[in-house]
């Protein structure tokens, strides 16, 4: 067997390797060539959009000086538009015209039917998260009993980083049905509240002139809205005070908390200001004599 003769068996074996067929689909023979050329077009395509996306779309963002929310919303759509137009193509190869889209939806509502639906409206939740942008990188969200800031926003699911710096994924589907507090949504200001209760034998006015000293000297306390000092209750063993301060923004809504707290011991020590702890008076009713220990060292 010479060389050329040898290539061509080789060439004929490949060929009908290629062009075997699998199945059929819609009506067309799938082969394994179909196959490959499906996965290949998939696979220029994403590297299409992320090239696309590195060297066109962030530059241009950069330029216009479009803030980091809509930038990261538009790389996501253009990404998902590429990818859709790859799909379609790719389909071609398997027999899927764009005519026979509806065999695509039958597919997806069997493959819903046999549990996909979670995927399903998890990526059309991710959607809207997209578009109406109800939060964007960076906020500071509770979802559940998950409070964190949201580090990224992909199709299926929400990443946050917790204050504990752990990363939680976050079904998209979850922002869109349960209830969410977006902390940073729209103006980022907070009001932080802080409960101090003071002897009865305090002077007020006293009292209410250091808790705005410990407001005033906190660097992260804003002047606008202004610092509130209240009279909120007459407790069993003190008057309680309420300090509500506002903070330009939640990222260290806890440390501050704590800060405040601990200036406020400070300020009531220096001003002679008791913070009282829970007691009580005991009267005894009796027409016999209590005899009571003596209390004096003995002898």
């Amino acid at each position: 067997m010479n060389p050329e003769e040898g290539f061509a068996d080789v060439w004929q074996a490949i060929y009908k390797v290629l062009h075997f067929q699998l199945f059929e689909l819609n009506h067309e023979p799938v082969t394994v060539l179909s196959l490959v050329m499906f996965v290949l077009v998939i696979a220029i395509f994403y590297i299409s959009s992320q090239i696309i996306n590195r060297l066109i779309i962030r530059r241009i963002m950069k330029r216009l000086n479009i803030e980091e929310s809509t930038h990261f919303r538009m790389l996501r759509i253009s990404h998902y538009l590429i990818m859709i137009t790859g799909a379609v193509v790719a389909f071609q190869f398997v027999g899927i015209d764009l005519g026979g889209l509806a065999v695509i939806f039958g597919l997806l509502s069997v493959g819903i039917g046999f549990g996909l639906q979670n995927i399903t409206s998890n990526f059309i939740a991710g959607i809207i998260l997209l578009f109406e942008q109800p939060i964007k990188i960076g906020d500071r969200v509770t979802v559940g009993d998950t409070e964190g800031n949201v580090m990224s926003i992909n199709m299926r699911s929400t990443t946050i980083q917790t204050l504990n710096n752990i990363a939680i994924i976050v079904p998209n589907s979850e922002f869109i049905s349960n209830r969410v507090t977006n902390w940073s949504h729209g103006d980022p200001k907070i009001r932080l509240v802080v409960d101090v209760g003071v002897s009865y034998n305090s002077d007020l006015d006293t009292v209410i002139k250091a808790l705005h000293e410990v407001a005033d000297e906190h660097p992260d306390v804003i002047a606008e809205p202004q610092t509130d000092v209240l009279l909120s209750e007459f407790g069993d063993s003190s008057w309680n005070m309420k300090l509500r301060v506002w903070l330009s923004s939640p990222e260290r809504y806890y440390q501050i908390r704590s800060e405040l707290n601990k200036a406020i011991v400070v300020k009531f020590r220096q001003n002679k200001i008791e913070i009282p702890f829970p007691q009580r008076d005991l009267h005894v009713r009796s027409p016999l004599p209590i005899p009571f220990a003596s209390r004096e060292p003995a002898v």
